[in-house]
Parts: structure tokens; sequence; C-alpha cells
């Protein structure tokens, strides 16, 4: 793949004269009675009575804000992977009235669970189960939060429904942009940006003309190697990889912040969200993780948005938007900035972090090449954590499966093209794990 002398444009050294269009798939949630949410490990429908705060893409965080809005939510289906016991808690808690498991063996052992219930859901096994929760004729919009493309189906389902999408991962515009959002146009489905970052630029562009943009500058922790030396990236352990100074993660997207793949998936968000031209995006590390974006607009004014590193308050804004919901301090720390201190930034590290350089150049090659390059990553860091390569490896292995699609890019993908490359970078990684050119993780 063509190396990125410079992933990011410097804000000095060029001016910029593009204007970045607020994208027209992003529409406005008025009034809207029902939704469904995606999560990494169970996902569900709800049911709105008017616009709500919605927490993130972490599931528990996710039903304690339903918990604490009953008057309105009430949740309509759910879906697990195979977390069958935790699906049983929350279908007896919720009283959904449709329940999938992908894994169909478990069906048995989920209606076990439920036995004692006195009215019980459907349940439909497998992934077609999964695609009917997505698609349940009371639900209007769904908050997409599974990891890779198995939440792709489910999404493009919804979407072909006339369902919202609040979005909660990444593989949807990443690998199926250029067709998820065409259909959604089509279909007159609203997207919105439910992660911290997208949410923060979605939130600053409020009121702003189309044409008013200048540059995003999305900002980055830095992850757990950020005051490391480079030199001693060499010796990183998994251990090490997992220990984020900010956030409370799960392990894939923890090490995506440390190689910064999450930064770099995001600004080929931003651009299929924004439609901002990748020379208008940029990265900035922020350690305190305060700021979670912000804009430039045409006069050089630059708005940003603050907050604590807190997931669910980006799905809050994406399900109440363009309301505010009232949040107790009790469970909604306020920001005190006197007592938070100084807010710090510093220019990203491209000898450090080359999955920037990665990134934009899968970005600017487009097609199918962005999902190649997540679905890569996924595998690359899955090999890291089973110790089966080492850190400095997650780029090499994402480099040379990016290098062999060149051969194969479709500009222009169909929703089978963008499943098959998927599944052709996660086989091609994982067969680079037997290279002579790839270590192991040291001891």
């Amino acid at each position: 793949m063509p190396a990125v002398s410079s992933p990011q444009p410097s804000a000095t050294s060029q001016p910029h004269h593009r204007f970045i269009k607020i994208s027209r798939y992003i529409y406005v949630f008025r009034e809207f009675s029902k939704f469904s949410i995606w999560t990494p490990h169970v996902s569900f429908l709800q049911s709105l009575r008017r616009l709500a705060p919605i927490p993130s893409p972490s599931f528990f965080q996710t039903l304690d804000i339903v918990a604490e809005n009953p008057d309105k939510f009430r949740i309509v289906g759910l879906a697990a992977g195979s977390n069958v016991t935790l699906l049983a808690e929350q279908v007896k808690t919720f009283k959904p009235q449709l329940v999938a498991v992908r894994d169909e063996s478990l069906v048995n052992e989920l209606k076990e669970a439920l036995a004692d219930m006195e009215r019980k859901p459907e349940i439909i096994p497998g992934e077609q189960g999964v695609i009917e929760v997505a698609r349940h004729p009371d639900a209007v919009s769904i908050v997409t939060g599974i990891v890779g493309c198995a939440g792709l189906k489910p999404t493009v389902a919804a979407i072909e429904e006339g369902k919202d999408i609040a979005l909660a991962n990444k593989e949807t515009l990443i690998a199926g942009g250029p067709f998820v959002l065409p259909l959604a146009h089509k279909h007159k489905v609203k997207i919105l940006p439910a992660d911290s970052e997208h949410s923060a630029i979605f939130q600053c562009i409020q009121g702003l003309s189309e044409g008013a943009l200048r540059r995003i500058i999305l900002t980055a922790s830095g992850g757990a190697f950020r005051d490391w030396p480079v030199d001693k990236l060499k010796e990183v352990k998994v251990a090490d990889a997992l220990k984020h100074p900010n956030w409370n993660m799960g392990k894939k997207i923890t090490v995506d912040s440390a190689t910064l793949f999450n930064k770099g998936l995001e600004v080929i968000e931003a651009h299929y969200l924004f439609g901002a031209e990748y020379d208008d995006i940029e990265i900035v590390i922020h350690p305190q993780s305060i700021i979670h974006s912000m804009v430039e607009t045409q006069d050089s004014s630059v708005l940003a948005q603050l907050g604590w590193p807190d997931m669910r308050l980006p799905i809050l804004y994406t399900m109440s938007w363009p309301e505010r919901i009232y949040c107790s301090e009790l469970t909604w720390p306020r920001l005190d900035l006197c007592k938070l201190g100084s807010l710090t930034f510093k220019a990203p590290d491209n000898v450090k972090y080359p999955s920037m350089s990665l990134a934009y150049a899968a970005g600017r090659a487009g097609g199918t090449m962005t999902g190649v390059l997540s679905a890569a990553n996924e595998k690359a860091v899955e090999l890291f954590i089973n110790e089966k390569i080492s850190y400095l490896d997650i780029f090499k292995v994402v480099e040379l499966t990016c290098e062999k699609h060149q051969e194969e890019l479709v500009a222009t993908p169909s929703l089978e093209e963008i499943i098959h490359y998927d599944l052709w970078a996660r086989d091609y990684a994982s067969g680079l794990e037997r290279t002579s050119g790839l270590s192991a993780v040291p001891a």
C-alpha cells in the first residue's frame, strides 16, 4: 500500500479552502416513538414515548439508562450472541416481545432459563433472529454497536425497513459506507453518530450552515504508550497495551487506542459522516480526554465539546437530539474546569503511530480498502492478544493485507463484496502469522 509521508495536514502549512459539507445522511430526529439498540454482546430494541437518552455501546451502561428512564423507554426486543445467562436476566427485567440468540445451540438453554416467566417472549435463533430484532415492526430506529461486520447485515435490514440509525459501531461506515449511505438516502433513513468523537463534532456543528466548516480535529488520548519512547515498543506485552490511562473499555478497542488505529478508523468515519475531505481531518493527542473533538469554521473560530470521558454522554445526546435531557449529578458528575486543571495537546508521532498513515492511505483509496483495513486490524489485534504476534507486528499485518488488496480493490462494492473482502482480509491477515517476518509477543 502506498506510504503516506504526512498522514494529516498541518494547520499552518497550507490553507484550508475546501468546504466540508454536513452530510446529507444526517437528518433531524424529530418525533419518533420507537428505536432499537445494538450492543457488542446483547442487542435490543426500545420503545420511546418521546426523544430520550440512550447510554452507550456498553450493554450495562445502556440498560442502566433504560432503567433510570422507565417513562421514556420500553424494550421490545433483545438479541445476544452466546451469553444466555446475561440475556435471560435482562429478558426478565425488561420483558421484551422478541428475543434472538445468534448461537442456535443455546436456544433450549434460554427457554429453560425463562421457564418461570408468565409472559414469555418469542425466541428466534441464529443470524436471522438478530435481523428480525433489527427490523422489528415496533422499532423505528436502531443504535448499532456490534463490533466488526457482524452488525452490517442487521443494520442494512433495518435501513431497508426505513428504521433510523444511531451509529455506535465503526464498521457500518468504514466497511459499508459506499453501500450503506446511498441505501440510507434511498430509504430516507436518518444516521446520527453515537460515539464520543463524532458526537462531539455533531454537537459542534449545530446551527452552522452548510459549507461553514473548514477543518475537523479529532482528539486522541494517545493510549497506553503515549509516553513510551519508540524504541521501547518492541518490548510491549499484552498487559501493557491493555492499560488505558483514561477509559475503561474492552480489550480490542483498548489495543486500538494504544496503536491509534481507533483514531485512524474515526478519520474514515468522519469522512463518510460529514463529507469531509481527508486533508481537512486532523488528529491531535489530548491526554486528559476532556475535549472529545473540535471543528474549525471558515472564520478560523474553533468549537469544542467538553465532558468527562463517559461513553453514556454521546449516545444520550444522539437519542435526545435536538433536545437536552436533564441528568442528575448523583449519577452524572458535572465537569468542574477549575478543579480539573490544565488541558494539554501535542501532535501525534507518525513513527510511533504508523496506523495514521495506513488509515489515511486506505481512506483515499476508498471502496473496499477501508473495510479491509478494519478487518485486518481486527484480526491482527486478536493475534496480538492471543500472543501470536508482537505489538509492532499489528502494523505489519495491516499494511501487508492492504498492499495485497490493491490488486482486487472494488471502488463501488455491493453488500456481498463488502462481506467477501472482510472475510478475505481476516483470512489473509491470519495467514501472515506463519510468515518469517513476524514474531511472537516478548516473554
